[in-house]
C-alpha cells in the first residue's frame, strides 16, 4: 500500500503538538522515527513543490519552527493558492502555539482545497490544542470544539481513508471524548495503515490503559518503544502500567525517561510524584506534584494528591486550603468540590461539607460519592445539633431532592438506595430495615452501617465495621476504614481500625496519631458531661442538656449518657413535641448500648418511650389546633 508523502510532516506536528498540550501524547521533537514513514528526498508533499515549500518542510521536520514558519510565508507570499505551504504554515504556528494564525493559514487553505485531508486533519489537531487553554469560554465550549475537531478528522478520513495521521487525530479526539473502544479502534487502523507508527501504538496503549486493559497496554507500550526508543508518550504509559501494577521502582525509570525527554508534560511530573508516593518519599512527590500545577494549573489531580499528602500528616487546615487553591484555577472541578467536602467532613466542619457535597451533586447530580458523604454529613449534624435543631433549616429538604434526583437516574444503585434510607432514618421516617437486602461489597457495608447507627443498632453497626476492618488489606484501607468510624463516632471501631493500620510497614506514625485523637475525644466528652451532670444538679437544664448532647456526639456509646440525657429533656422550660421525642429516641439508644438489663427495667424504660411519645403526639394536635404547625 502506497502512503500519503505528507506523512512524515505531520507525524512530527502531531506528536509534538499534542505532546505539548497534555492531550495524551507526550512526545518530543526526537520522540519522531523518520524510519516509520516512507522519505523521498524533496518529495514529502505529494508532486512537485517549490524549493521554499520543500525547505519549511525540513525545517519543519527538524523541530526549527520559526524559521520554518518564515520559510512557508515566503512560500505563501510567492504563490497565494499553494495549499501546501499554507497548510505547512498552519503546522509551524501551531507548533509556536500561534493558535489564531494557524485557524487562519488552515480556513484559507480550506478554502482552496475543501477536501484537502491534510489540512483537515491539521484543522482538528489546532482545536484540540485550543482546548489546552484556561480561558472560562473555552472550557464552557469544550463539548462544541471537540465535535467540530472530530469533524475534521472524520472529513480527512472521507478523503483519504488509508491516512494514518486522519485515523491518529480521530481517536485522539474520540480518546477526550470519553469514547475508549472507539478511539482504540482508530489507533488500530493507524498501526495497520503503518505498522511502524509508533506514536500510534502508544496511544493505543494509554486507551487500552485508560479500559484497565493492562496486558494490551504494556505490549502496546513495549512495541511503541521498539520501534522507536524516544518515544517519550510510550515511556510515560509504561511507567503509569508500572504504577497500576505496583511497581514503583519500574515506574520511576520509564517516567525519568519520559521526563529527560519532554521536561514541560505535566501528566509525566504527577505520574512521577505518584511513584515517589508508591515509595514512600513524600518529599520527591510534592515537588513532582508541584511541578505538574506549575506548567498546568487547572489541573486537579496534583492538588488533590498534596492535600492528601497533607492529610496524612494530620494537616487537615492546610490540605483544605491547597484544594480551595486548585478550584481558584477551576472552580467546577467534580473532584476537588467533593475532596473539601470528604476533608471538611474529618475536620468537623460539617456545614462546609454539606455545601461542599451539594455543589458536587450540582456539577454531577449521580455522584455516589458525594450522595454518601452528604448523608453522612447530615447524620452527624443530626447527632450534634439534634433533629428538632437541624429540620428548621433547609439542609434536609434539599438534600432529600438532591438524593431523589439522583436515584432517578440510576434507580437501580444500591448505594443511593441506602443513602436515602438513612435519610428517612433521619427525618423520624420508618424504615424497614428487612427490605433492604444485605450489603455485598465493602462500600455498601459503610452506608449500612451507618443506617444501622442512625436506627440506634449499634451492635449490627459494629459488626459491619469489624468486617470491614477484617477486609482490609493494606494501610491505606484500614485508614479509610479508621477515618470513617471516627468520623461517625464510633470510638470502638476506629480503635480497632488505627491498631490494624499500624501494624502495616510505614504506617506506625499515622496509627499513632489517630489513636491519640480517639484518646482525645472521649476526654472531650467526659468532660461535657461532667459539666452537663453539675449543671443538671443545678436545675440548668437547658445548659445541662447542650453540654451531654455535646458529649454523646462525642462518644455515641455511652449508655448512661443516654440515659440522663433522656431523664432531663423533659424538664426544659417549654419542651415541645421535638423536644420530647428527641428524649424518647435517647431511651431507645440506651436500651439499644444496654442489653445486660433485666426485664422488668426494660419494660420500665420502654413505658418511658411510650409515654413521651403520646405526649408528643398530643403537643401535635395542640399546635396544629391552634395554627402553630402545619
Amino acid at each position: 500500500m502506497a502512503k500519503s508523502p505528507t506523512r512524515l510532516g505531520f507525524c512530527l506536528a502531531a506528536t509534538m503538538l499534542i505532546a505539548q498540550t497534555g492531550l495524551g501524547a507526550i512526545a518530543s521533537p526526537a520522540g519522531v522515527q523518520y524510519r516509520s514513514m516512507p522519505f523521498r528526498e524533496n518529495k514529502l508533499f505529494r508532486g512537485t513543490v517549490s524549493y521554499h515549500v520543500s525547505k519549511a518542510e525540513a525545517q519543519l521536520l527538524s523541530g526549527n519552527f520559526e524559521k520554518a514558519e518564515s520559510s512557508f510565508r515566503a512560500a505563501v507570499a510567492r504563490d497565494p493558492k499553494d495549499v501546501r505551504a499554507r497548510a505547512g504554515l498552519g503546522f509551524a504556528l501551531a507548533m509556536e502555539f500561534k493558535i489564531d494564525g494557524a485557524d487562519q493559514q488552515l480556513d484559507q487553505a480550506l478554502r482552496l482545497a475543501p477536501g484537502d485531508p491534510l489540512a483537515h486533519t491539521a484543522k482538528s489537531l489546532v482545536l484540540l490544542n485550543k482546548l489546552q487553554s484556561s480561558s472560562g469560554s473555552i472550557m464552557k465550549n469544550r463539548q462544541a470544539i471537540l465535535s467540530e475537531a472530530e469533524q475534521n478528522a472524520r472529513q480527512a478520513i472521507n478523503a483519504d481513508p488509508q491516512m494514518p495521521e486522519a485515523h491518529y487525530m480521530m481517536g485522539v479526539v474520540l480518546k477526550e471524548e470519553g469514547k475508549l473502544p472507539e478511539a482504540a479502534s482508530e489507533f488500530k487502523a493507524a498501526c495497520q495503515a503503518d505498522p511502524k507508527y509508533s506514536a500510534a501504538f502508544a496511544q493505543l496503549g494509554l486507551t487500552h490503559l485508560s479500559q484497565g486493559k493492562l496486558g494490551d497496554a504494556n505490549a502496546d507500550f513495549k512495541h511503541a518503544i521498539s520501534i522507536n526508543s524516544k518515544n517519550s508518550t510510550a515511556h510515560f504509559g509504561l511507567g503509569k502500567a508500572y504504577l497500576q501494577q505496583g511497581q514503583a521502582d519500574a515506574a520511576v525509570k520509564e517516567l525519568n525517561t519520559a521526563l529527560y525527554l519532554n521536561r514541560n508534560s505535566a501528566p509525566v511530573h504527577l505520574a512521577q510524584g505518584e511513584a515517589f508516593a508508591m515509595q514512600g518519599n513524600s518529599v520527591g512527590a510534592m515537588k513532582e506534584y508541584q511541578e505538574a500545577i506549575r506548567i498546568k494549573p487547572e489541573m486537579s489531580e496534583p492538588y488533590i494528591h498534596i492535600a492528601d499528602l497533607r492529610e496524612s500528616r494530620g494537616d487537615l487546615e492546610h490540605a483544605i486550603a491547597e484544594l480551595h487553591s486548585g478550584l481558584a484555577m477551576n472552580p467546577d472541578s467534580v473532584d476537588l468540590h467533593r475532596r473539601v467536602g470528604e476533608l471538611s467532613l474529618r475536620d468537623e466542619k460539617i456545614d462546609d461539607a454539606i455545601k461542599e457535597f451539594k455543589q458536587t451533586l450540582a456539577l454531577s447530580p449521580n455522584n455516589q460519592a458525594a450522595v454518601e458523604g452528604l448523608t453522612t454529613a447530615l447524620y452527624i449534624k443530626t447527632q450534634k445539633e439534634g433533629q428538632s435543631a437541624f429540620f428548621a433549616t433547609d439542609d434536609f429538604e434539599s438534600a432529600e431532592q438532591q438524593i431523589n434526583e439522583a436515584i432517578a437516574l440510576a434507580p437501580n444503585n444500591m448505594m443511593l438506595r441506602l443513602a436515602d434510607a438513612r435519610l428517612r432514618s433521619l427525618s423520624g421516617k420508618p424504615v424497614d430495615l428487612s427490605r433492604i437486602a444485605p450489603p455485598t461489597n465493602d462500600g455498601e457495608r459503610v452506608a449500612y452501617a451507618e443506617l444501622l447507627m442512625s436506627e440506634n443498632k449499634f451492635g449490627e453497626a459494629t459488626q459491619q465495621f469489624n468486617t470491614l476492618i477484617g477486609n482490609a488489606s493494606n494501610a491505606k484501607q484500614a485508614f479509610a476504614v479508621a477515618d470513617l468510624a471516627s468520623i461517625l463516632k464510633d470510638l470502638p471501631s476506629a480503635e480497632a481500625a488505627y491498631n490494624k493500620a499500624r501494624s502495616f510497614p510505614g504506617a506506625e506514625e499515622r496509627g499513632k496519631r489517630g489513636l491519640s485523637n480517639i484518646a482525645k475525644i472521649r476526654e472531650e466528652s467526659r468532660k461535657h458531661l461532667t459539666l452537663g451532670r453539675d449543671l443538671a444538679r443545678k436545675g440548668l437544664y437547658n445548659s445541662g442538656v447542650d453540654q451531654l448532647r455535646a458529649g454523646i456526639y462525642e462518644n455515641p456509646k455511652d449508655a448512661n449518657a443516654r440515659l440522663e440525657l433522656a431523664e432531663i429533656i423533659p424538664k426544659q422550660a417549654h419542651a415541645d413535641a421535638g423536644m420530647l421525642r428527641d428524649a424518647a429516641n435517647q431511651y431507645k439508644a440506651y436500651l439499644a448500648l444496654s442489653p445486660q438489663l433485666t426485664p422488668k427495667e426494660t419494660n420500665r424504660i420502654a413505658k418511658h418511650i411510650e409515654s413521651l411519645e403520646e405526649k408528643a403526639n398530643k403537643a401535635d394536635r395542640k399546635a396544629i389546633a391552634q395554627g402553630t404547625k402545619h
